[in-house]
């Protein structure tokens, strides 16, 4: 059985990210902070929120450092807002970034309906660890208003086309990100989710 935390930043429901995880067979608890032993097998960022007020319940309210908690051995997947995190900065607010990848967070073009939201197909660049088993041209669910700028295209795994590239799936070291929702993608998703589960279980 693998036991995971999602961290709770206190900006929404995160009942339905809990929901598939428990159906995928992990024992999950909601932590909003890191003041205790790290005993689990992955650490989950959910994708409800705003860029400041989610780092600053991650970086100002513990005693041990983000950093610290998960080290290199802690896979951690990041979804939407929890993705953004992973970077040096963000359009959306003023406070730095996680800064585990390098590069930004940009807001999505004028020219597009902002928010996007909705269904997009996945362009899969390369294999990934939450990619196996995934199609190319699958699809899974968006809600965003910004997207990640790596500095490098390297931790890029998979794309979606709408007017722009928009980076869908990123992957460095013990870190996964999906700028859509797992969650909330039917079969794909739940493909994604059991990847994650698998990479836990290593």
């Amino acid at each position: 059985m693998v036991k995971l935390a999602i961290f709770d930043y206190g900006a929404g429901n995160i009942f339905s990210l809990k929901n598939s995880l428990e159906k995928a067979g992990a024992i999950v608890d909601v932590i909003n902070d890191f003041n205790m032993p790290n005993d689990y097998s992955g650490l989950l960022l959910p994708g409800v929120g705003n860029f400041d007020p989610a780092i600053k319940s991650i970086t100002k309210s513990s005693k041990t450092d983000f950093k610290d908690f998960v080290k290199d051995t802690t896979p951690v997947l990041g979804i939407c807002l929890g993705m953004e995190m992973f970077f040096e900065k963000s359009e959306e607010g003023k406070e730095k970034g996680l800064n585990v990848i390098n590069g930004e967070v940009i807001v999505l073009p004028s020219s597009l309906k902002v928010p996007h939201m909705g269904w997009n197909d996945l362009e899969i660049k390369k294999a990934g660890k939450i990619l196996e088993g995934v199609d190319n041209g699958s699809w899974v669910y968006f809600v965003h208003s910004y997207r990640v700028k790596p500095d490098s295209n390297d931790v890029i795994t998979a794309e979606s086309d709408y007017g722009i590239k928009v980076p869908a799936v990123v992957e460095q070291d013990n870190f996964i990100g999906t700028q859509f929702h797992p969650e909330k993608s039917g079969s794909v998703g739940k493909i994604m989710i059991k990847n994650f589960l698998d990479v836990c279980k290593r």
